[in-house]
């Protein structure tokens, strides 16, 4: 019996419900609400007393409405059922500002949806494709990406770039051809500051007036990690004057690689048996499994009887480069260099000619210590998602997900 009571003292009506549940204040109040079973829809109509007043959206100044406009947002579901707001929202009367419609607490201006939808939407399009997230909720893919686009951009117009120093560059496929987007990564955050479409010089001018745009400075970058692109180098020296450029030392070791590579396909045309060993020669000793070590002592035998086992000595030497102590780093690369230009193994002349070309680049690394581990692994973040969502339509739309991916960005959704 008491509990029968306890329970009808603390029953509400189900406006008074919706109303605690939505977090409305006054004076928009739930006037009421209509379910459809058959439609899966719950619709919940707010209002207001006659004589509110509101904030005038200019100046904030206490204001009578003016006249109405019925509008509409989609809600988050109610269970598995669509949800719409529906208000009559008024335009005030400001003495001050003139009529201006006002703005809702539960939406932005101009937008069909419910802050707490499109915040939900946000959330979701961090770990799904947004074509999946439109099927998840009922909507165009459209819509979704004008949500996304929306916020990524209030974001990032209030990103702070002031403390940036050291800088990463690279590249990643926006999709299937020769169609890139070039990013340019926080050091020391490790967050995407800029992304935008193409690999050449201007990119760099492009990044460099971006970080002018939130409160950086171009000439305040110290260093800088790049690949040994001509046009990245190009870009540096012209937009980022008083940053020392490091040659990313993973590049630097794949061109090795390559070499390596070319000289077992040379020379696979005469020995057979290096056919199929590829990437024994790719990996180092200590990551090689039972099998591929006895393959690869069985091809080291006879000693010095192929070129891809000289070559492959090449890469192991020059991977030991980067375990020196900084004073005798160069000592070694002089060394490693007369070494591999007296090799006779073409390959290995010409990609020791270009590490000599770029030595002050690749020496640097002892001084700054950055390389674009973190720029590799942020990439293959946005190919993984690239690859869920089978590309994407434009790179706008690839760039804003890359920033909801690797640029920390302040997502929160409030009327802007």
């Amino acid at each position: 019996m008491a509990l029968r009571v306890l329970w009808r003292r603390a029953t509400i009506n189900e406006t008074e419900l919706l109303q605690a549940a939505l977090g409305l204040a006054p004076p928009w109040v739930v006037d009421q609400c209509s379910f459809s079973v058959e439609s899966g829809r719950l619709d919940i109509h707010l209002d207001f007393p006659r004589g509110s007043t509101f904030p005038c959206p200019e100046c904030a100044t206490a204001s009578k409405a003016y006249d109405t406009e019925d509008l509409t947002w989609r809600h988050l579901n109610f269970f598995q059922h669509q949800t719409f707001l529906h208000a009559r929202t008024p335009r005030v009367a400001c003495v001050r500002c003139g009529v201006h419609r006002i703005a809702v607490p539960w939406a932005r201006p101009d937008s069909g949806f419910t802050l707490l939808f499109e915040a939900f939407v946000v959330q979701l399009v961090k770990v799904m494709p947004v074509l999946a997230v439109a099927r998840l909720v009922g909507e165009h893919d459209t819509l979704l990406w004008r949500i996304v686009n929306h916020y990524v951009d209030s974001a990032r117009s209030k990103a702070d770039h002031s403390t940036v120093t050291q800088v990463g560059m690279d590249e990643t496929a926006a999709r299937r051809g020769h169609d890139y987007m070039a990013l340019f990564v926080d050091m020391e955050e490790r967050k995407v500051l800029f992304a935008t479409p193409g690999k050449d010089s201007a990119t760099v001018a492009a990044f460099a007036e971006d970080l002018k745009a939130h409160q950086g400075n171009p000439e305040a970058i110290k260093e800088v990690s790049i690949d040994m692109s001509v046009a990245f180098i190009k870009g540096v020296k012209a937009e980022l004057p008083k940053a020392s450029i490091t040659f990313d030392k993973f590049h630097v070791i794949k061109l090795i690689n390559e070499a390596v590579d070319e000289v077992r396909r040379l020379e696979s045309k005469l020995h057979p048996e290096l056919t199929g060993s590829r990437y024994i020669w790719l990996k180092n000793p200590d990551k090689l499994t039972a099998n591929q070590k006895t393959t690869l002592d069985a091809l080291n035998l006879p000693k010095g009887h192929l070129k891809t086992a000289k070559a492959y000595q090449f890469r192991l030497a020059f991977q030991d480069f980067y375990l020196q102590p900084p004073d005798q780093a160069k000592t070694y690369l002089d060394k490693w260099f007369f070494w591999a230009t007296h090799s006779r193994i073409p390959p290995i002349i010409d990609v020791a000619r270009t590490i000599r070309a770029h030595q002050d680049g690749i020496l640097r690394w002892f001084t700054s210590q950055i390389n674009n581990g973190i720029l590799e692994g942020i990439n293959s973040l946005v190919q993984a998602a690239k690859a869920k969502a089978r590309g994407y339509r434009s790179n706008r739309n690839f760039a804003s997900i890359i920033y909801l991916i690797a640029g920390k960005l302040d997502l929160s959704c409030q009327p802007t």
